[in-house]
């Protein structure tokens, strides 16, 4: 019934905050310590990239652009960018894995189940995997839940309740997967010695 949507409701606040946290306090800390970079510089650099991202939910379909903004505006070199961003895009799913472990913790309250340690465990180490085996399309982080749900004996049928809310955390996930890529891009560069100067306008 009705009831269903309120606690749909705080369901998608948990994941959107989640994602909040690791795409915006995590990643901009990283880079301000390990890439010596500003995180607003570093986020207006890339704004380009953040819109593709969270209006095609899809992280290959933003590569292109992802490669673009990270060797002309986040002053990444091509060797580094070349190769970190497309293995990246197949396997950086942090936001894909973040989404999945408390889908799969909702679905569990919502069925009355209580996990045990160990199954919230399973539960984590299953969204790595699967993050990390998750096509960068839109909508394969749902397909993949069926696994993590199957890993602790979880109804798959409970997929069902979160449909309705899942294009919204698509977009905002792929946006924190990318976000991770071009991150770990100046990370590297600024490792190597070879990151250049940002730049925030045309």
């Amino acid at each position: 019934g009705f009831s269903i949507l309120g606690t749909l409701f705080w369901y998608a606040l948990t994941c959107l905050l989640a994602l909040l946290i690791v795409g915006f306090v995590l990643y901009p800390a990283l880079v301000k310590v390990l890439g010596k970079v500003s995180p607003i510089d570093f986020f207006l650099a890339q704004k380009q990239v953040m819109a593709v991202a969270f209006t095609t939910s899809s992280s290959s379909a933003t590569l292109p652009v992802t490669i673009d903004v990270t060797e002309n505006r986040l002053g990444v070199p091509n060797k580094i960018a070349a190769f970190v961003l497309p293995i990246g895009t197949t396997i950086n799913k942090d936001g894909t894995a973040l989404y999945q472990a408390v889908a799969a913790i909702f679905i569990a309250q919502v069925y009355g189940f209580d996990l045990s340690l160990a199954q919230q465990f399973t539960i984590f180490i299953t969204c790595i995997i699967t993050g990390a085996a998750t096509a960068p399309v839109a909508g394969a982080g749902l397909i993949m839940l069926v696994v993590v749900l199957n890993a602790v004996g979880l109804p798959v049928e409970g997929i069902a309740l979160i449909v309705g809310v899942d294009r919204i955390i698509n977009m905002c996930r792929s946006t924190v997967n990318v976000i991770g890529d071009t991150m770990a891009s100046v990370v590297l560069a600024k490792s190597e010695g070879v990151l250049g100067e940002i730049k925030t306008k045309d």
